[in-house]
C-alpha cells in the first residue's frame, strides 16, 4: 500500500452532487479531490432531467452556453387529457426563471461539462477509475478514505469527507450509518427503444392495463422505463419477452419494440426511498442520494442532489479554508436541506400509491364526469394555476443559488474545450 497523501476535502462520487460540490469548493480556493469509481461517465439509465433552478445555477457558474450546446430536449409544459380535452397542468413558461423549461440531457454530457470546469481550477483534482473502499479514522473522527485506483490501493487523508456516492453509498455503510427505508411498490426496468417517428416528452407515464412506461427522448432513440411490481422481474420473465414487447409496442407506437432482443437489454433498477436521521459524523457529511434516496418519479433526483451540493459549498467553504470544520457546520447543511428532501419524498410516496393500483392489477378509478368537466373548466379559465405544479417540479422547495465566490461570466461553447471521452464508447452499469 502506498503512503497516504492528503487533501482538505475528499468528495466520494462523481455524480451531479459530487461534481458540483467539487467545482464550487475549488472556486472558493479549497483543495478538493473527487473520486469516481468508473473510468468514464458514460453509463446510461441515469437521471437526465435538469430543472429550471439547476439551469439557473449553470448560468451563475458561467456554464449555460456550453450546456446549451449539448444535445438535449426542452420541455415547456405538461398536459393531461381531462374530459376529452388537453389541459396544461404544469406550465414552466410562467416561471420567473432565466430558463423556464425542463432540459433532458444525457447525464454523461453534464458530468463532462462540470469536470472540464473543475479542471480549470488549480485546487481541483478528479481521480477517475478510483473506487473508495473504506474510511480512515482517528477514534470517532473520519480522517480520509481508502481507495483502489488504476495503480493499486491507496489512502487519502482529508479534513472532511463528503459522501456523494448514491443510494447504495459505500461511505455511508462504512461509517455505520443506516437510513430509514420506506416501502416502494415498484422497480423500473430501463431499456432502449429505437425511434420510428418523433415523439414529445411527457411528464406523466404512459399507462395501460397493468403497464406503465416513462420515456426520455434521445437522438434517434428513447430511453424507456417500465414500472414493474416490486421484485417482479421473475414474473416479467415468466410471461415471456414477446408479451413484454407487445405491451411496449401498444404503449409506444412511435418506436420499435424489436430493438429489445433479450432480457439482457433491460436493466432493472431496485427503486428505493430512504433517508438518514442524521447526515453527518465527525469528519463526514452525506448529501444527495447518500442522505436521501429519491424515486425516479418526477425526475427530481439530480436537482435535489445539486441543491444539497450548492448549500454545502456555501456553508462549508469558509470553515474548510480556515481548516476548522466543526460538526455544527455539518449540522447547518442538514438543517438547510433536510426538510425540502423529506417533503419531496413524501410527495413521491403519495404518487407511488396511484402507480401501485395500476401495477397490481386494478385500474385507476375514473372520476365522475361532472368532476372531470369542473376540473377542465377550472384549469381552462385560470391557466395561471398551472404555474403552481410547475414551480413545485421545476424550482422546488428552498431553491439554492450559487454562492458569490463560485460565479463566473459566461464562456462560449466554441471557446470551451472538452477532455471527455467519445460518448460513442458509453457503458451501461
Amino acid at each position: 500500500m502506498t503512503d497516504a497523501d492528503s487533501t482538505t476535502c475528499a468528495v466520494v462520487g462523481g455524480g451531479p452532487a459530487g461534481m458540483v460540490l467539487g467545482l464550487l469548493l475549488a472556486r472558493a480556493g479549497v483543495e478538493v479531490t473527487v473520486f469516481e469509481k468508473h473510468p468514464d461517465f458514460f453509463r446510461d439509465f441515469r437521471g437526465d432531467t435538469v430543472h429550471p433552478v439547476t439551469l439557473t445555477l449553470l448560468e451563475d457558474l458561467g456554464l449555460f452556453e456550453q450546456f446549451e450546446a449539448l444535445p438535449h430536449s426542452e420541455i415547456e409544459k405538461a398536459e393531461f387529457e381531462i374530459a376529452g380535452r388537453k389541459v396544461v397542468v404544469a406550465d414552466f413558461r410562467r416561471l420567473r426563471e432565466p430558463h423556464p423549461m425542463l432540459a433532458l440531457v444525457p447525464q454523461w454530457d453534464l458530468l463532462n461539462l462540470l469536470a472540464d470546469a473543475g479542471r480549470a481550477e488549480p485546487t481541483f483534482t478528479l481521480r477517475m477509475d478510483a473506487e473508495v473502499t473504506g474510511l480512515l479514522r482517528d477514534g470517532e473522527t473520519i480522517t480520509g478514505v481508502r481507495y483502489q485506483g488504476p495503480d493499486g490501493p491507496g489512502e487519502l487523508r482529508a479534513e472532511l469527507t463528503v459522501a456523494c456516492d448514491g443510494r447504495t453509498s459505500t461511505v455511508r455503510s462504512q461509517a455505520g450509518m443506516v437510513p430509514r427505508e420506506f416501502p416502494v411498490p415498484f422497480d423500473v426496468g430501463w431499456f432502449r427503444l429505437e425511434a420510428t417517428s418523433p415523439i414529445k416528452y411527457q411528464l406523466t407515464p404512459r399507462i395501460s392495463d397493468k403497464r406503465a412506461l416513462i420515456l426520455i427522448p434521445r437522438e434517434g432513440y428513447f430511453q424507456a422505463g417500465a414500472f414493474l411490481p416490486k421484485g417482479g422481474e421473475q414474473q416479467l420473465h415468466a410471461r415471456g419477452l414477446d408479451t413484454f414487447r407487445a405491451q411496449v409496442a401498444a404503449l409506444v407506437p412511435e418506436a420499435s419494440a424489436d430493438s429489445i432482443t433479450s432480457w439482457d437489454d433491460i436493466k432493472v433498477l431496485d427503486v428505493r426511498v430512504n433517508r438518514l436521521a442524521q447526515w453527518h459524523k465527525p469528519g463526514l457529511l452525506c448529501i444527495g442520494d447518500a442522505a436521501h434516496a429519491m424515486s425516479p418519479v418526477g425526475g427530481v433526483g439530480i436537482n435535489l442532489a445539486v441543491a444539497d451540493a450548492v448549500a454545502a459549498a456555501g456553508i462549508l467553504a469558509e470553515p474548510l479554508k480556515r481548516h476548522r470544520v466543526l460538526e455544527a457546520d455539518l449540522s447547518a447543511v442538514q438543517r438547510r436541506r433536510k426538510r425540502p428532501a423529506d417533503l419531496t419524498q413524501n410527495a413521491q410516496r403519495l404518487m407511488h400509491r396511484a402507480l401501485s393500483r395500476v401495477l397490481f392489477g386494478s385500474r385507476l378509478p375514473k372520476p365522475p364526469a361532472i368532476v372531470e368537466r369542473a376540473g377542465a373548466a377550472l384549469l381552462g379559465l385560470a391557466p395561471a394555476i398551472a404555474v403552481v405544479p410547475a414551480y413545485l417540479v421545476g424550482v422546488g422547495l428552498r431553491p439554492e443559488r450559487a454562492p458569490q465566490f463560485a460565479r463566473r461570466p459566461a464562456r462560449s461553447a466554441t471557446n470551451a474545450t472538452s477532455t471527455g471521452d467519445d460518448p460513442a464508447e458509453k457503458k451501461t452499469s
